[in-house]
């Protein structure tokens, strides 16, 4: 059954009209058929999906395309988001990245390897307790931070244009806060 009145839309202003298309998707979450209460052939249907469904599939092509921008410039998504934890310039404790980066101890040791042997990042011993050791960008780092920057932006721009909306990442904010 195809509903004929039109569905707001995210910001609120009349959108689409509502129904679904051949493949029983909304187009809200392609790929995820959504039931319709009212039609008896849809009684056995996939329900409604849930949040966590939408942010995540949103995430999984959200960092895609991102991925795909970086690896134009040889780097990970996770390369790039540890060159930008260190941009400020302080040094980060290992610890203290991958609370923030939510990487696993290892795996962020593995990847501060290789990024220091491409000469992107260096460790440190501390200043003030010479046991910590610290990671720190360098100048090639930098450098190379402000192509991946480049695009970054460009594809964020290109989702933010997709999207319609001034600031889709709101939202997103309030639900990643911890």
């Amino acid at each position: 059954m195809i509903a004929t009145g039109a569905a707001p839309g995210v910001d609120g202003r009349p959108g689409e009209p509502a129904g679904r298309s051949a493949d029983g998707s909304t187009g809200l979450s392609p790929g995820l058929p959504t039931a319709d209460p009212a039609d008896p052939a849809d009684r056995h249907a996939a329900p409604e999906p849930l949040l966590v469904e939408l942010v995540t599939l949103a995430h999984r092509r959200l960092s895609g395309g991102l991925a795909a921008a970086l690896a134009e410039e040889d780097c990970t998504v996770d390369q790039w988001r540890l060159l930008r934890a260190l941009a400020d310039g302080r040094g980060h404790a290992m610890g203290e990245l991958a609370q923030a980066l939510l990487i696993p101890h290892a795996s962020l040791s593995r990847l501060v390897d290789s990024l220091a042997d491409a000469g992107w990042v260096y460790r440190r011993q501390d200043d003030q307790d010479r046991r910590r050791i610290t990671a720190h960008l360098s100048r090639q780092g930098r450098t190379r931070l402000t192509r991946l920057d480049a695009l970054a932006a460009a594809h964020d721009a290109a989702v933010r244009r997709a999207c319609g909306l001034t600031d889709p990442a709101g939202l997103l904010r309030r639900l990643a806060a911890p």
